[in-house]
C-alpha cells in the first residue's frame, strides 16, 4: 500500500477528483469516480476496470486496509475531511473515493455469446438513480448483461455507480447505437424480447405459470416519463404489465424493474 499524504485540495495529484471534473457527471477523459467503501472495494476487487488511485480520510482508511493490501501499485492519497470536501465540492461523509479507468464499453456480441438466460435493455432511461438501481437488480437476479439504447444515462455517471452499490462495475454492459434495429440481433441470438409496459397485454405473473417462461429473455425497460418507445413495443415478442391494486396505474422504475427481474430469472 503506497500512502501519500495530501494537505492541499489544490494538489495536482487530485485532478481526477476535483469538483467540475469527473465528479460532475459520467466519465471524463476515460476516468470515472467511485465513492463509498462498498463501491471502492468493488472497483479494487473487480477485473473489468482498473483503479488509478484512492482518496481516503484517516478514519476511513482502517476499513479499507485489507482491500488496499492487494493493490500495492495504486497510490492511496490520505487527506483530512476538509481537504476531501474542498476537492469534491460538497460535504462528503463517506470518507473514501477512487478514480477508475473507464476503458472501452463491452460489445453486444460478447454479452450474447456468453448465453445468459436474462438480459436487461434500457430504452432512454436518463435518470442515474434509475440506471444504478436497475444494475443493482440485474446483479441480484442474475442478469448476464445490460444493453443501452441511445439516450440512456452513462452507467459510469458517479451517482449511478453509487446507487448500484458497485454493480455497474461488475455487470457487463454494451451500447446499442442502431436502435431499435439491434433488437433483431438479440432475438437472433435466441432471446425473447419482453417489453415492460402498463399497456401490456400479458400479465407478468402469467409467465412461468399460465404461460411458459421463455428460455432466454431480454427485458426492455423504458424511462418513467415516456416508457418503452412505440417502435420498441411493436418489435417486442411480448408486452407485459405488472398487476396492481385498482386505482394504481404505475410503480417507480426501480421497483418495477426489480419485480420483473425476479419473476423472469431462472435458477441455476
Amino acid at each position: 500500500m503506497r500512502i501519500e499524504p495530501i494537505e492541499d485540495a489544490g494538489d495536482a495529484r487530485l485532478g481526477d477528483y476535483r469538483a467540475g471534473g469527473a465528479s460532475a457527471g459520467g466519465h471524463r477523459d476515460g476516468v470515472f469516480i467511485a465513492e463509498g467503501r462498498v463501491v471502492v472495494r468493488a472497483l479494487l476487487a473487480g477485473e473489468r476496470f482498473r483503479a488509478r488511485s484512492v482518496l481516503v480520510t484517516p478514519a476511513a482508511l482502517a476499513g479499507l486496509r485489507d482491500a488496499l493490501q492487494t493493490a500495492s501499485e495504486i497510490p492511496v492519497y490520505l487527506a483530512s475531511p476538509a481537504v476531501l470536501r474542498s476537492t469534491v465540492g460538497y460535504r462528503f461523509s463517506r470518507g473514501c473515493l477512487a478514480a477508475g479507468e473507464a476503458g472501452p464499453t463491452g460489445s453486444l456480441e460478447a454479452i450474447v455469446a456468453a448465453r445468459p438466460r436474462l438480459l436487461v435493455v434500457l430504452d432512454r432511461v436518463t435518470d442515474p438513480d434509475n440506471v444504478g438501481a436497475v444494475f443493482r437488480g440485474a446483479q441480484a437476479f442474475g442478469a448476464g448483461g445490460v444493453l443501452l439504447a441511445p439516450g440512456t444515462c452513462d452507467p459510469l455517471y458517479r451517482k449511478a455507480i453509487r446507487v448500484s452499490m458497485g454493480a455497474v462495475l461488475a455487470v457487463p454492459y454494451a451500447e446499442m447505437p442502431a436502435w431499435p434495429g439491434e433488437l433483431g440481433r438479440v432475438r437472433a441470438a435466441g432471446f425473447t424480447i419482453v417489453a415492460l409496459t402498463p399497456r401490456g397485454d400479458v400479465e407478468l405473473g402469467e409467465l412461468g405459470s399460465a404461460r411458459p417462461l421463455p428460455e432466454r429473455v431480454a427485458l426492455v425497460i423504458g424511462s418513467e416519463s415516456t416508457g418503452v418507445g412505440d417502435a420498441v413495443l411493436r418489435a417486442a415478442d411480448l408486452r407485459v404489465r405488472i398487476a396492481m391494486a385498482p386505482g394504481v396505474d404505475s410503480l417507480n422504475l426501480a421497483a418495477a424493474a426489480a419485480i420483473a427481474l425476479h419473476r423472469l430469472r431462472r435458477p441455476g
